[in-house]
């Protein structure tokens, strides 16, 4: 029987599927995920991680607030059940993009003298690498058979070749799948980073619809 061990980059698990499903973090069963992943093989301590990077309050921010109320709900939750949280500060930052063909509508928007948009962008700082350390300690005291890889973060690819080349390990790469889904704005298609397929063994692409079996009831 497989040994297994499930590391989520939280950020980016909920930037790709669960937003799709209108879902926050905290109304999500990870622990039932958890159980769907393992399947019928052995998980094995520490083998629930889960990386995030952390809120910061803004003042007297409502929305800030709520989300550090939150996130620490979540972790709470997550380490009652023995998860591994590991945390880094998100870094924001102001970016602007230009109009062009990649916005729908975007003839009426040029139209009505919108040529570009400014925004705020938060980023976790460091993630990857703890994603991508924890992956190589794994493997180096072989705490597992299977590391299942939940990211589409190409920049752990490079652990994941050492992992599978030099310690004769699995790499388990989860993907979601999702059509345009315009009721959320989301006007792009969600489909596995392919080099993340060519870097793994095993390759499990689940779509986003069927994450509505882990929501939480609500009150």
């Amino acid at each position: 029987m497989d040994r297994v061990q499930i590391y989520i980059d939280g950020g980016n698990f909920y930037n790709l599927a669960l937003k799709r499903i209108n879902c926050h973090e905290v109304d999500f069963d990870f622990e039932k995920f958890a159980a769907f992943l393992v399947g019928d093989r052995k998980l094995v301590y520490p083998g629930k991680r889960f990386y995030i990077g952390t809120v910061r309050g803004k003042g007297d921010n409502h929305e800030t607030t709520k989300a550090m109320s939150n996130q620490t709900k979540l972790f709470r939750s997550m380490e009652r059940f023995g998860w591994t949280i590991k945390t880094s500060k998100l870094r924001t930052r102001i970016e602007t993009i230009k109009i062009d063909d990649r916005f729908k509508d975007y003839q009426q928007l040029l139209a009505k003298g919108v040529t570009e948009i400014t925004y705020q962008k938060s980023r976790e700082k460091g993630i990857d690498v703890k994603l991508a350390t924890d992956l190589l300690v794994g493997a180096m005291d072989d705490r597992y058979d299977v590391a299942v890889v939940v990211s589409s973060d190409s920049d752990l690819t490079p652990a994941m070749d050492i992992v599978r080349s030099k310690f004769n390990k699995k790499i388990e790469y989860v993907s979601f799948s999702s059509p345009q889904l315009p009721e959320l704005n989301i006007y792009e298609e969600l489909r596995p980073t392919a080099v993340m397929i060519y870097k793994s063994d095993i390759q499990r692409i689940i779509p986003v619809s069927d994450l509505d079996k882990f929501k939480l009831p609500q009150g």
